[in-house]
């Protein structure tokens, strides 16, 4: 099983990949040219041309466009590009992202690194290589995608929902990536909490008490009125349903944003936390 495989286990990324590979390939055969003919036509090597009729690799959305202008598809290949684009990131992606699509307002505690939603890229490269054991460079690029991809929730300004964010101190101060990717970050924290719809707060560390010592969570009230919560441990994903353990996660939520410093108070100490950087 090769890499990308191990990737697209699942049936539903697996279904389009076979279905726009068996397409590629029977618009390359009823234009009578072989592998290396359609390579050379579209601007690729022969072995890529191969590997994506094979499903060994996702064709990449130029690709997709060069096959449809040299094959006269007529915008047919071409829109396949959207089914591949979600194909592309892991499953565990895919829905959360679905999820987060579908939430009327995000809450977001972490201790760890700086939330997904607010990471530069830079700052997530760093965080995800340092993954172990690693990621592949394919499965890296194809990590890194996907996060930024999910940002599009809070880059959007027609149908944003209500943000609120509580970082540790610790996750402004732990210098990944090294200070000049912390500076980036830093910055990008400060940008994004002048949105109107976020609310961004740091729980010092100087705090004597600190509910969320059990680790990163987040609250997803959905557009049906119903509330799920997630959580991530050594890469596991876990969508938490259930009311009773939903109730749990709301009053902790809550505490902690009471233990916060209020969202002015957060940005002075981030911008003293850049400065120090």
């Amino acid at each position: 099983m090769s890499d990308w495989d191990a990737e697209l286990e699942d049936e539903e990324a697996g279904a389009v990949i076979r279905t726009v590979a068996r397409q590629l390939k029977l618009w390359r055969e009823t234009a009578g040219l072989t592998q290396p003919e359609f390579g050379a036509l579209i601007g690729y090597g022969e072995e890529l041309v191969s590997s994506v009729e094979r499903r060994r690799r996702i064709p990449r959305p130029e690709y997709l466009d060069a096959a449809d202008e040299a094959l006269g598809a007529n915008g047919r290949i071409s829109a396949m590009k959207a089914d591949l684009e979600e194909a592309r990131y892991p499953k565990k992606v895919r829905d959360l992202k679905k999820l987060e699509a579908d939430a009327v307002e995000l809450c977001a505690y972490n201790n760890s690194v700086i939330h997904g939603l607010l990471q530069t890229e830079e700052y997530a490269r760093a965080v995800l290589g340092a993954r172990r054991p690693p990621f592949t460079a394919d499965q890296l690029e194809q990590q890194v995608a996907a996060r930024m991809a999910r940002q599009e929730i809070v880059n959007d300004t027609t149908a944003r929902p209500v943000f609120s964010f509580v970082q540790c101190e610790s996750t402004l101060r732990r210098l990944i990536g090294g200070k000049m990717v912390m500076r980036g970050q830093l910055e990008r924290l400060l940008g994004v909490a002048e949105l109107r719809n976020v609310d961004l707060q740091v729980l010092p560390l100087s705090r004597e008490e600190n509910s969320g010592l059990d680790g990163p969570f987040r609250l997803l009230s959905l557009k049906d009125g119903t509330t799920v919560g997630h959580t991530e441990v050594l890469h596991i994903s876990r969508v938490i349903a259930e009311p009773k353990e939903v109730q749990v996660l709301n009053i902790q939520y809550g505490i902690i944003r009471a233990q916060a410093l209020s969202p002015r108070e957060s940005m002075a100490l981030i911008e003293k936390v850049l400065g120090e950087t």
